[in-house]
């Protein structure tokens, strides 16, 4: 009966989807033009790969327009940069030294005909030099005074298959250019963030068949056991202190929500339906929780204030099968099923909402989306989508109704948070 609710949960979570959207209108303003180049010295295939990733952080920014250059000089002819209507050139130089690579970036306001920022990053592990273009173009966008792209630096811990039976826990940039394996023993689902700052995450892990909720440093390696359950064991959501967690357990055969103090180490079951309720996420000022059920027949999307008798609202009035649902703040985004082929391909769109208003808009067109989860800042949206032939991590810019695909090669990702 636990192995069941367990595999029922799972396929609850990939296989069912949700759609949302929110409609920003921005003021339309000249982007600058930067073009963007890179040194030719012996490190120059280093120099390379900073640049290839410099340049698609730039792009998905939204801020600027991107042009790629030639091999860089050490002083610009800015005479032929204004001629061709270039407002930004970034140079890219790799150097080694004892303490690995440096990577030297100097950015030239072409219209002042100044240099502006001439500053080194060292990589001492070389895997990750994808972090230094992260960090090269927030320094550049910063400059510009233009919306924060902080995001960018931020890791995504995820679950990967390995075998039956077995998942391993990587952590990875925004692109999974940089990929590291942190856990490789055993049966390790569902990630999530701990914290702000990255440092811990919660997981579930499969210990003599009793799905088990540890938290886990990613630096000393040093873990805690938080609760477990025989049927079900998931941390869905972290409040914005960190103090409190929301949990999917099955104490008594169902999976119900609850509100976890991590002070004072005590539960409230926050729902008791006797059916499925899972994925519980903060939203209004970690007062109240979205979540999944199955209470109409089918998985939908569900509101409830976190006072334990609060009544339950449903959310979604459209679609049969709403489900893989994220939050930040009073927005809303899940994935939601559009076609019902019992034997065939079936196509997930993503969707997004507020809890403040009735409004929604669509934010993909095709495929299989799921497993939607928010930025930190909220003004993206990271998910799977999946094709017939091919996988990708999908990054939606909300702001400029743009995005963004990473291929997913050799590997199945089971969940993820950024």
């Amino acid at each position: 009966m636990n192995r069941f609710f367990l595999v029922f949960f799972l396929s609850f979570s990939i296989f069912f989807g949700a759609d949302a959207t929110i409609d920003l209108i921005k003021t339309v303003q000249k982007i600058p033009v930067i073009q963007v180049t890179y040194f030719d010295n012996k490190y120059a295939d280093q120099a390379l790969k900073v640049y290839k990733v410099l340049l698609g952080d730039l792009n998905i920014s939204g801020h600027f327009s991107v042009q790629e250059g030639q091999k860089g000089k050490a002083k610009p002819n800015y005479a032929e940069f204004l001629n061709n209507k270039i407002d930004l050139l970034a140079n890219i130089e790799a150097q080694k030294n004892d303490e690995g690579f440096r990577i030297i970036v100097k950015l030239f306001d072409i219209n002042a005909q100044n240099l502006i920022l001439d500053k080194a990053y060292t990589i001492e592990e070389e895997a990750l030099y994808p972090f230094v273009a992260h960090k090269i173009a927030i320094d550049i966008n910063d400059y510009i005074k233009a919306p924060s792209i902080d995001w960018m630096k931020r890791y995504v811990v995820l679950s990967a298959y390995v075998v039956s039976g077995r998942s391993n826990i990587l952590i990875s940039d925004y692109t999974l250019t940089y990929r590291k394996t942190i856990i490789n023993d055993g049966l390790n689902l569902f990630p999530k963030w701990a914290n702000k700052d990255q440092t811990e995450i919660y997981f579930t892990k499969i210990i003599n068949n009793v799905p088990t909720i540890l938290k886990y440093n990613i630096y000393t390696g040093v873990s805690s056991e938080i609760e477990k359950s025989s049927g079900m064991a998931v941390v869905s959501s972290v409040s914005s202190d960190s103090k409190k967690l929301l949990l999917t357990l099955a104490l008594d055969g169902e999976p119900d929500i609850f509100l976890f103090d991590l002070n004072t180490k005590q539960k409230t079951q926050l729902t008791k339906y006797r059916g499925i309720d899972v994925s519980g996420s903060f939203v209004d000022n970690d007062q109240a929780m979205i979540f999944v059920s199955d209470r109409l027949g089918y998985p939908n999307i569900f509101y409830k204030s976190l006072e334990e008798n609060a009544p339950v609202e449903q959310v979604v009035y459209h679609g049969k099968n709403n489900s893989s649902v994220s939050s930040y703040k009073n927005y809303v985004v899940y994935s939601s099923r559009e076609t019902n082929n019992d034997f065939g391909y079936n196509t997930f769109n993503l969707y997004l909402i507020s809890t403040k208003n009735d409004f929604i808009r669509r934010l993909t067109a095709n495929g299989v989306n799921q497993m939607p989860r928010f930025s930190a800042d909220g003004g993206s949206v990271m998910f799977i989508k999946n094709l017939p032939n091919q996988s990708s991590l999908g990054v939606i810019r909300l702001d400029y109704n743009k995005t963004f695909f990473f291929p997913i090669y050799n590997m199945q990702i089971q969940s993820f948070d950024w």
